[in-house]
């Protein structure tokens, strides 16, 4: 999980400074997040899941699929 977030942040060439400004945190405490030194919150992984157009279950690595499932009504 910690990969991809990195990852994700890095395809879109972003810092950890920015990416924490959007989450409303500093950015040791991200870095935090991408070393794995601190669990991410699900409302952190919802928020990330959202900005980076992605699914929590790929953020989590249970489907390495990125796109999001889309539901049909």
């Amino acid at each position: 999980m910690y990969k991809r977030i990195r990852d994700l942040r890095e395809d879109k060439d972003l810092n950890q400074s920015q990416v924490a400004k959007m989450l409303n945190m500093s950015q040791t405490g991200y870095s935090k997040y991408e070393t794995g030194e601190n669990d991410i919150p699900t409302a952190i992984l919802i928020k990330l899941a959202a900005f980076y157009g992605t699914s929590v279950d790929y953020l989590l690595g249970l489907t390495d699929e990125p796109e999001p499932y889309k539901r049909k009504c």
